[in-house]
């Protein structure tokens, strides 16, 4: 590799270090929920004030605005699915910490991709497991339920309470930092692709 290409690999990277930071950061959050089913708090915080140093660095007290701005809208934007238990606290930090680096246009662009990767790999994972077609009945079973109870009979309190449905047994959940990875790497390419 000669000096010129040297130059050029370096200046493309200085170019979309903003980008490409993010992702190995949270490819390596992804083996580690993979390996561990945890993030680690030392991955997640270091990726916040990294995040927030660069956009300091790179466009100074705006940047450093932007960068609060986006771990604010990753947090507000998975803190209900917390909340409800359907989202580890490891995963809701993340796309917190990634927001510090792409600012809350780009927290939320990447919260987009990360569900759509987060859906087909929940389907992929219960397909494999077997439990595909009854979690869609359970889940066809609970909006019916949903429907049933809060919107058609909800004037009607005199009908009483309607029997709770069995819970279905608890599964293994599936490591989320890896559709949040998938969709870092949706985001990097999207824009890489837009130039």
């Amino acid at each position: 590799m000669g000096k010129t290409e040297l130059l050029g690999a370096a200046h493309w990277f200085k170019a979309y270090a903003g980008l490409i930071i993010p992702l190995v950061l949270s490819g390596w959050m992804a083996w580690g929920d993979f390996k561990t089913r945890r993030i680690p708090n030392y991955l997640t915080f270091g990726t916040a004030i990294a995040g927030l140093g660069f956009q300091v660095g790179m466009h100074g007290l705006s940047g450093l605005i932007s960068g609060l701005l986006g771990l604010v809208t990753g947090f507000a934007l998975l803190i209900l699915f917390y909340v409800k238990g359907g989202m580890g606290a490891g995963d809701v930090k993340a796309l917190a910490a990634l927001g510090t680096w792409l600012g809350p246009a780009g927290a939320f662009e990447l919260f987009i991709y990360m569900a759509i990767s987060g859906g087909i790999l929940c389907v992929a994972v219960l397909w494999w497991r077997g439990q595909l077609l009854s979690s869609l009945t359970q889940g066809l079973r609970a909006l019916k339920n949903f429907f049933l109870s809060y919107l058609l009979l909800r004037p009607h309190r005199s009908l009483g309470k309607q029997p709770a449905a069995n819970p279905a047994p608890k599964t293994d959940g599936i490591p989320y930092a890896l559709a949040l990875a998938i969709g870092m790497a949706v985001f990097l390419a999207r824009h890489l692709l837009s130039l």
